[in-house]
């Protein structure tokens, strides 16, 4: 085919990946380029014999030093390209969300816009870009975003950047976060918003919370707990804004406990059971989890008939497993000691490197340890508008289980 871009060469190593799917070539991985290039632009990635694998962002200050986005020899890159991989990411939330109106727009890897999320809260879109790529185009995709969202029929009022984590330093990037300026987009908002998510309403800070400001992965999963909740007596540990604990006062519960580290998550998760008017059914307990359920398992109560664990991720990086392994089965074989027989447990990891086998390993460690039985209900992943791609095995992440315990 006639070169178009600059082309940099892989070894058979990085062949076998890309042929496989997987759309990240490693720095070490590849061979001199052949032409000139700046970070940030668009290559062809040919084999060692010359065939054409693919095109991606080019980044050399990046452990990845190529993000594919395209396997198509005949495209062209261009305005249109662009609208139609935005307009297949929301035709793809509004056939498997039923709407646009609370969820991930964008997912990375798994929606071709490597580097790139994007939330959306009624009418503000909170975008976080940590490619190098993604980041030189966003004056391209943002109008575009905007225009087909209100093609939709869906306002956008806002569009707010929160690109302050710690690994765009790893593409060159500096971190930045701010309201994005354009026409018809307001720039002087208090930096929250109002949402419903399975009929809960939630106060969003996009500008000071944790991420984006919510987290959407768990809206199904949180509907889960909420249906298991009626008549019993609930702790929800590393609550953060009382997501959980709100699903599970909604859902009819007779007592809730929301127990977290901070005590700002803790007034917004206040600030929101106020706003349901559950404020008399949740208890709101600032502490460390591990040292509350430690402190309940010392004391030998039985307090609780379902127990919630949503922690945050205890290993980003496949040196600290180890420990992660054993922090979550401090947590877990205490909540299965607490629980009575007949109790139920909803656990979760975050972790992409805490792998689901590695996780169900710890589960039936932590059970065997407490001498209880695991009676499976529901095995569960991250929403579906987090959408998992078989050979990008780093878009599944969320690992999600319910048992009761026997």
């Amino acid at each position: 085919m006639e070169r178009r871009f600059c082309r940099i060469t892989v070894d058979p190593k990085a062949e076998k990946r890309i042929r496989s799917g997987h759309p990240w070539v490693y720095g070490e991985d590849t061979a001199a380029a052949c032409g000139s290039y700046e970070n940030g632009d668009l290559v062809d990635v040919v084999t060692g014999k010359g065939s054409w694998l693919g095109t991606g962002f080019v980044n050399d200050r990046s452990k990845i030093r190529v993000r594919l986005i395209c396997r198509d020899p005949n495209q062209t890159f261009d305005e249109a390209f662009w609208e139609r991989r935005i307009r297949y990411a929301l035709d793809y939330r509004k056939t498997v969300c039923g709407g646009l109106s609370c969820c991930r727009l964008i997912f990375g890897e798994a929606d071709q816009f490597p580097g790139w999320t994007l939330d959306k809260f009624g009418d503000v879109l909170v975008s976080e870009t940590l490619s190098l790529g993604i980041e030189r185009r966003k004056d391209l995709l943002f109008p575009i975003l905007i225009r087909l969202l209100k093609e939709e029929g869906e306002t956008v009022s806002v569009l707010y950047e929160r690109n302050d984590a710690p690994v765009r330093a790893l593409e060159g990037m500096e971190p930045f976060c701010g309201f994005y300026v354009f026409d018809g987009l307001r720039t002087d908002t208090d930096g929250t918003v109002l949402i419903e998510e399975n009929g809960v309403r939630y106060l969003v800070d996009y500008v000071r919370g944790q991420k984006t400001g919510y987290f959407l992965d768990q809206k199904w999963n949180r509907q889960a707990v909420c249906s298991l909740s009626k008549g019993k007596r609930v702790l929800d540990c590393f609550t953060h804004t009382g997501s959980f604990a709100l699903n599970a006062a909604f859902g009819g519960a007779s007592s809730v406990t929301a127990v977290d580290v901070s005590e700002e998550a803790l007034k917004t998760a206040g600030t929101n059971a106020e706003l349901n008017g559950f404020s008399d059914r949740i208890a709101f307990v600032c502490a460390d989890a591990f040292d509350y359920l430690q402190d309940l398992l010392d004391r030998k109560q039985k307090p609780f008939d379902l127990i919630v664990l949503d922690p945050p991720a205890f290993t980003k990086s496949g040196d600290t497993v180890k420990n992660a392994y054993l922090g979550y089965r401090r947590i877990n074989y205490a909540a299965m000691k607490i629980l009575p027989r007949g109790g139920y447990l909803a656990t979760c990891s975050c972790s992409h490197f805490m792998t689901d086998g590695l996780f169900r390993s710890m589960l039936s460690d932590a059970a065997a340890a407490a001498s209880v039985q695991l009676k499976q209900i529901e095995a569960r992943q991250q929403g579906r508008d987090h959408p998992v791609l078989w050979s990008v095995p780093e878009t599944a992440y969320l690992k999600f289980y319910i048992f009761q315990i026997l």
